[in-house]
């Protein structure tokens, strides 16, 4: 159906056409959650749902319960799939296609992050392209839970997949199924997550057929450009306020699995007028270890860390449109096949975001907080429950502190700087899986010192109770903590330990090792890293330090050392 648009559509209705169509993003985001199998999705959160152009691939809107760093980069996968169907090295999208793809060189981040892509068609036409990302708990690889620590390339890593039809007119092809199910661990259980997965997309059909019915599809698309704009210019009337300069600033990945050394990610934002420029062609070359990050997922970190400064502007290609961030060639922040990409989205992301929150806390420090814990704590456990006769792979993600800022103290355990991924209920964890939580606390103290400390990390210990597993964490922030800002201190680093009997061991690298054999009555042990201080420690309200000493948040001696005064 088509009706009559008008020249300029008032501002009314373009309010409703916008909520409309982020509400379809975010029935797409619930649904996929509320139908999914795996609890990383179900329980965490680890997923995502947009809209996005037909003809460039550019974000219409997105759920606000999806993960932000997807915001970028399924942004450039809608236009990868695009350019190869153009190319003929993709089927001609049909109503009731769906496409698979999960290659991080073609707008991506690591291959456990299972991308679905359905195109729309109204009378015949392509309206739109819908599209979601699910974490799937494998997809092969060398270790279970797909975070290989160590591996030196992609294939490494586990299943590659280019973007093929998995449904065909509305049917799963089972060819592709079965040479996906052939490939990954525990495959009986990925058909709910991709029945979930495809039955969301379906969801936002549904929905979006509504809006259509009611607007045509002449006003809504006049809307969406009226949307875009109006987007375009909230962010470059905040990027004005910002005095115009040069900002520069540095942040360091632990390291990359494999060379145990750190990796330095170095920006330089270049403020004018009503632009910003992000170069960071001054980082560290490619690494050997999973560290690397492909450019869709450097350019949505960047887009990300701007967002978490200015909120209110909402989401859509018109955000970024003032927002310039520079190729890093020859860097490995600009990962080119075949170079592993594990770590890229939940690690390497966050100390992207964290390099543009120390650069422009030094033009707005009103706006801008202190570095959050920036690691998403990943931590993956595969193995055989005797008791239940069959193998499983789990995966944890965990909260940390965030920064201190003008206004307050960091928030304690937060979701990761580049989603709102959360922690799955221990209960649900212990009911899947034969794991025991001894221990799930705030980790106290651990929030950097400044006039606004930072927020406190956690402090868990699981007990593998049955069988054999091996146990892989890809982490971050162990070697440095969490950054202060403007004199703050920085927050305590990440701690992992693996306790067998009396011995306690701690991984080489830290916060990074693949493949621990566990043993029934082993335990893992993880501290995540608290968030930075901000400002003067020795300008902080007494009153403050007393109550945090009150709570037993520090004691009375580490007060004194951390702020000059006893609670």
């Amino acid at each position: 159906m088509t009706l009559h648009t008008p020249t300029v559509i008032d501002a009314l209705t373009l309010a409703v056409i916008q909520a409309g169509l982020q509400q379809v993003c975010n029935e797409m985001d619930i649904a996929f959650s509320r139908s999914a199998f795996s609890p990383v999705i179900a329980e965490a959160d680890d997923r995502a749902d947009g809209i996005y152009d037909r003809d460039t691939g550019a974000l219409i809107s997105q759920g606000e319960f999806g993960l932000p760093v997807f915001v970028g980069t399924m942004q450039h996968s809608t236009g990868h799939i695009i350019r190869l169907i153009g190319e003929g090295k993709a089927g001609k999208p049909e109503p009731g296609d769906i496409y698979i793809v999960n290659d991080p060189y073609l707008g991506g981040t690591h291959l456990m992050d299972v991308r679905f892509a359905k195109p729309v068609f109204v009378d015949g036409a392509l309206f739109c392209w819908l599209q979601n990302t699910g974490h799937w708990p494998d997809i092969g690889g060398m270790v279970p839970g797909g975070f290989s620590a160590h591996a030196t390339e992609v294939e490494q890593e586990g299943l590659r997949l280019p973007p093929v039809k998995l449904f065909k007119r509305g049917a799963m092809d089972q060819e592709i199924f079965a040479i996906i199910s052939s490939n990954i661990r525990i495959a009986d259980q990925r058909i709910g997550d991709i029945k979930a997965q495809a039955a969301a997309l379906l969801v936002g059909e549904t929905r979006l057929m509504d809006l259509v019915a009611k607007y045509g599809t002449a006003t809504l698309d006049e809307a969406i450009r009226q949307i875009r704009a109006r987007s375009a210019e909230r962010m470059r009337a905040e990027i004005r306020a910002i005095p115009d300069g040069v900002y520069r600033s540095e942040s360091f990945v632990d390291s990359d699995g494999v060379v145990n050394e750190p990796l330095r990610i170095a920006l330089t934002v270049t403020k004018a007028g009503e632009t910003m420029t992000f170069d960071f062609s001054e980082s560290s070359p490619p690494c050997q270890g999973p560290m690397n990050s492909v450019f869709a997922t450097t350019c949505s970190s960047v887009y990300l860390g701007v967002k978490h400064i200015f909120p209110d502007v909402p989401i859509n290609s018109g955000a970024f449109e003032p927002l310039t961030v520079l190729k890093p060639e020859g860097t490995f922040l600009d990962a080119q096949y075949p170079r592993p990409v594990s770590g890229c989205a939940a690690e390497v992301s966050q100390r992207i975001a964290e390099a543009v929150f120390l650069a422009l806390v030094q033009a707005i420090p009103d706006k801008v907080t202190a570095a959050p814990a920036g690691t998403s704590g990943n931590f993956a456990l595969g193995g055989f429950d005797p008791a239940k006769k069959a193998g499983y792979v789990m995966y944890q993600i965990t909260g940390g502190g965030y920064g201190g800022n003008a206004a307050h103290d960091g928030l304690t355990n937060g979701c990761s700087t580049i989603g709102i991924s959360k922690t799955a209920p221990v209960e649900v964890m212990e009911q899947y899986y034969p794991v025991l939580f001894r221990r799930f606390a705030l980790r106290e103290g651990s929030g950097g010192a400044g006039k606004a400390r930072g927020g406190f990390g956690v402090h868990y210990e699981v007990e593998l109770l049955r069988g054999e597993a091996r146990a892989s964490f890809v982490m971050d922030h162990g070697r440095f903590g969490p950054p202060g800002v403007l004199g703050g201190k920085d927050g305590a680093p990440n701690v992992v330990k693996i306790h067998r009997g009396t011995e306690t061991t701690i991984p080489e690298h830290l916060s990074k090792d693949q493949g621990l054999r566990i043993r029934a009555g082993d335990r893992v042990e993880v501290m995540t890293p608290g968030g930075g201080g901000y400002g003067d420690p020795a300008k902080r309200d007494p009153a403050a330090v007393a109550r945090d000493v009150a709570r037993g948040y520090y004691t009375a001696a580490e007060a004194e050392t951390l702020w000059g005064r006893r609670g």
